[in-house]
């Protein structure tokens, strides 16, 4: 299936997990994709993944910290003039860390909230004028279940998640009318670097019974990366026209 032939898109967080999945499953089905990491041998990486399967000739990965102003800029117009537009921006870039609130010091919930959220508001901002130039560009962002439901010990996290939700639905609104479509994925329950590491960076004394039911309902456990990349692969393709302003939760009926 190649629903994204000629599409031109770009993936931040592509060195690992959920957006290096997105980023071959783009390549997949046709785009041409500029994968942006902060990590460059995780960058490495992902090319050698996309020479083993196909559309290798269609990828550029550039290096890239999200919470710097100044780079993002320049990174953001580097991917639009190698890709000659953007049609497709993916904010899968962020991180994840643990602890109990009142031990959250201001220079923990300032780095959370300034990659998680301030990172993908400056990647967006430097990316829209070349996304309302196509007259049907989508944004997708990565928010998480930890917008909507309990996940303790990880305030700054959610708090930026849920920042995420309400961006959004802003730029769906504002620039509906050019033609930009906006969306949110909210996974839970996906076998990622952040959801495995999470039991070590958890504090010591975490009592594991308020992080509350995290078993899909369905399947047998966690589901791997490629699960969300294939409902992104929808969402930015024709398949997802009529899809704004709105999110969708990927956690196999974990938060039912």
């Amino acid at each position: 299936m190649e629903r994204l032939t000629n599409r031109r898109a770009l993936v931040t967080g592509a060195g690992s997990g959920i957006g290096r999945a997105v980023a071959l499953r783009l390549l997949d089905e046709g785009a041409h994709v500029v994968a942006a990491d902060i990590a460059r041998e995780s960058l490495d990486e992902t090319a050698s993944l996309a020479k083993r399967a196909s559309g290798s000739d269609r990828l550029t990965t550039v290096p890239l910290d999200i919470a710097v102003e100044d780079e993002t800029n320049s990174a953001v117009a580097g991917a639009i003039q190698e890709l000659g537009g953007l049609d497709i921006l993916v904010n899968a870039a962020g991180i994840l860390r643990a602890a109990h609130t009142h031990e959250c010091s201001l220079e923990l919930w300032n780095k959370i909230i300034t990659v998680n959220l301030t990172g993908t508001f400056l990647v967006t901002r430097a990316a829209l004028p070349s996304l309302l130039d196509t007259g049907r560009g989508v944004v997708v962002n990565f928010s998480s279940t930890s917008a909507q439901f309990a996940h303790p010990f990880m305030a700054a996290y959610s708090a930026s998640k849920g920042g995420i939700l309400s961006f959004t639905h802003c730029l769906a609104q504002e620039y509906s009318k050019q033609g930009l479509r906006a969306v949110s994925v909210m996974p839970g329950s996906i076998a990622s670097g952040m959801t495995n590491d999470f039991p070590s960076m958890a504090p010591d004394d975490v009592d594991w019974s308020l992080i509350g039911k995290l078993t899909p309902a369905i399947g047998d456990g966690f589901a791997p990366p490629e699960t969300v990349a294939g409902v992104v692969a929808m969402i930015v393709s024709d398949d997802g026209a009529f899809l704004t302003g709105t999110e969708i939760r990927i956690d196999g009926g974990t938060h039912q």
